[in-house]
């Protein structure tokens, strides 16, 4: 009988870049190496140069949105917490169908944050997580009870950004 190696829970978080790119470079690494790779992402809507890109591994990378884009109003609110709800729905049922071998909730922390999705729904699936799964949370303000029950942490910290001197988002690097 085969061992099935076992997953961990990683966290990327921090107030600076490079928490999707972490987590996404984990996803080529995992297709690399022949593992089937689910890719939620929370808040965000719109395709951007990411998904063109894991498109060419579709039979190993899937990618699905569960955001309306960046919520500016509280009039945003409720659709934005449908919309979160729903894809954290199907993530339990992705976690359950044991089809993938890395789950990444990509900016899964910013939904808590903005409370559009339950702490304890989270904590829980932290918990049922199948032990063969690598799952990857990504976004700022991850909480202390996330983080605790992390294996990795890694805060990306904004020591310069070229942001601050009015430097767009560009394609291909940030979008």
């Amino acid at each position: 009988m085969a061992i099935k190696r076992k997953g961990y829970i990683q966290v990327y978080t921090g107030n600076s870049k490079g928490k999707t790119t972490a987590a996404l470079g984990l996803a080529l690494r995992a297709a690399g190496a022949g593992h089937r790779v689910f890719i939620a992402q929370f808040i965000k809507k719109g395709k951007t140069s990411e998904h063109k890109a894991l498109e060419r591994f579709s039979d190993l990378i899937e990618i699905k949105q569960f955001g309306t884009g960046f919520i500016r109003t509280e009039e945003q609110l409720p659709a934005a917490i449908k919309a979160a709800l729903k894809g954290f729905s199907i993530i339990e049922q992705i976690l359950k169908s044991g089809e993938y071998d890395m789950v990444i909730l990509d900016e899964i922390n910013v939904a808590v944050f903005k409370k559009l999705i339950p702490l304890e729904d989270v904590l829980r699936l932290l918990d049922f997580k199948p032990a063969n799964v690598e799952l990857v949370l990504t976004g700022r303000y991850a909480d202390d009870r996330i983080i605790e029950k992390a294996d990795l942490v890694t805060e990306m910290r904004e020591v310069k950004h070229y942001f601050s001197a009015g430097v767009k988002a560009r394609k291909g690097i940030e979008h």
